[in-house]
């Protein structure tokens, strides 16, 4: 039996909750097993930028985080899902503060490339035995754990046009697979909207039937995602289905803002298109290709850090600046 977790980022009652449980209710009524959280009950820290987990997913030690909160919980609790539906409020345009934390914890640390590298170092080492082996995890393949996940913008007014990519960009970080990304314009009367309630009752079995799909997939040792489609409506971005794109000014070069991947705008039958180039195609930063390629990028970098952080002119350029100016705080 799949199991769907469901992640309400709004007030409790709310429209944000009400229409994650039409969801699950849907998915359950299919024949899953369901589970619903509340992201506001928990206590979720903003990732520092101390690049601390990074370090340790490249020299094959651990995956960890220098926080102590509620963040692994509700992680595994998706990881051991087979399909993730999040509900999210619209915050000017986009999505909410507390879901960007979540995100941002995510990755590097739950990249589905990085963790990839991760435990070839890590078996690598491990096989080296001796002193190479000393301090050496091999990451939970969990975390690596293939999964359909669906989103669900709700909008008070029609402000919306940035939550569909942000949501989306955090379906990239674990590689998981998004069947239907949905925004709500003018949704504070959601409760009492059939053709809304209805809609989610679609995403829901949309969801378990996709969630069942990978299930078997993995059971019979194919492709998890073979034959588990997107069920949402067709984006600009002939992979992904993003409409944000990054015009590179003096150029014609547009870059999806979710997948990363380079192509070229033109007007067909006075539509925007964005043709891309079939070899670049295994660039793309939601597939394990991509995700390779950025993650042996990171590798790369943060081996030329470590070797500057030994130098004497890096330690004085740190210290000129940590004296240059002090920061100021509100007095207790």
């Amino acid at each position: 039996m799949p199991k769907i977790v469901g992640v309400s980022f709004g007030t409790k009652n709310g429209n944000n909750d009400t229409v994650c449980k039409a969801v699950l209710l849907a998915a359950q009524e299919a024949g899953c097993e369901v589970e619903f959280i509340r992201a506001m009950d928990l206590d979720i820290k903003h990732c520092t930028g101390c690049i601390t987990c990074v370090k340790m997913l490249m020299s094959g030690t651990k995956n960890m985080c220098v926080h102590k909160d509620d963040f692994d919980w509700l992680a595994f609790e998706l990881f051991h899902a087979d399909g993730v539906v999040m509900v999210d409020p619209i915050f000017e345009t986009g999505v909410t503060g507390l879901f960007h934390t979540i995100m941002d914890r995510f990755g590097p640390r739950m990249d589905t490339g990085n963790n990839f590298i991760s435990t070839q170092i890590a078996k690598g080492r491990l096989a080296e035995g001796g002193p190479a082996a000393k301090g050496v995890e091999v990451p939970d393949p969990v975390i690596m754990s293939p999964k359909a996940v669906s989103y669900i913008g709700i909008g008070g007014s029609d402000w919306g046009t940035h939550v569909q990519s942000e949501h989306q960009l955090q379906a990239m970080t674990p590689s998981w697979k998004v069947i239907d990304n949905d925004w709500v314009p003018w949704s504070k009367t959601a409760l009492m909207d059939d053709s809304l309630m209805e809609r989610a009752a679609q995403i829901g079995k949309n969801l378990a039937e996709a969630a069942a799909k990978i299930q078997e997939n993995v059971a019979a040792g194919a492709d998890p995602y073979e034959g588990v489609e997107y069920k949402g409506e067709e984006g600009i971005c002939s992979h992904c289905h993003c409409n944000d794109f990054y015009l590179v000014p003096g150029e014609n070069r547009a870059i999806c803002c979710v997948c990363g991947l380079e192509g070229e705008l033109s007007i067909v039958d006075g539509a925007v298109k964005v043709t891309y180039k079939p070899e670049d195609l295994h660039k793309a930063h939601d597939i394990l290709s991509g995700k390779e390629i950025h993650g042996k990028d990171i590798q790369e970098n943060e081996g030329k850090l470590a070797e500057m952080k030994k130098t004497q002119a890096y330690k004085d350029r740190v210290n000129f600046y940590k004296e240059a100016i002090k920061a100021t705080a509100p007095q207790k």
